[in-house]
């Protein structure tokens, strides 16, 4: 996969056009710079994607470009978090590149919880 430029949205990414508002999601939170709604596959009770506004391949790319935003991802994790009720017992994931699991090529956080968690996970 080939990133945008500068962040910037890419035509054929799913979480661009999620962004975007033109393919709707359940969104749960969201900040001037994150998104996070509900997976549409959920691994547990809750299970929900946060991402950044702006475009990058993988979190690498996204902590390489902006480590703000980084930080706003984990921020947003945290109140989904604790909206869901989940208190301090949930797990966030990146997985980078499809041998890790990475399906959609846009930097996203999974956050897990409301269920026991077993390690190592799959």
């Amino acid at each position: 996969m080939t990133e945008a430029p500068t962040g910037q949205p890419q035509a054929d990414c799913l979480f661009c056009k999620i962004v975007a508002g033109e393919i709707p999601a359940t969104v749960v939170a969201e900040t001037a710079t994150t998104l996070a709604f509900r997976d549409v596959s959920p691994q547990a009770p809750t299970h929900v994607l946060v991402v950044p506004r702006s475009h990058h391949e993988n979190a690498a790319a996204v902590a390489e470009a902006e480590p703000g935003v980084v930080a706003d991802l984990f921020t947003t994790a945290r109140a989904v978090a604790e909206a869901e009720g989940l208190g301090g017992d949930y797990r966030t994931v990146f997985n980078t590149g499809a041998g890790a699991g990475q399906t959609v090529f846009h930097a996203h956080l999974h956050v897990l919880g409301g269920r026991p968690l077993n390690w190592p996970p799959g």
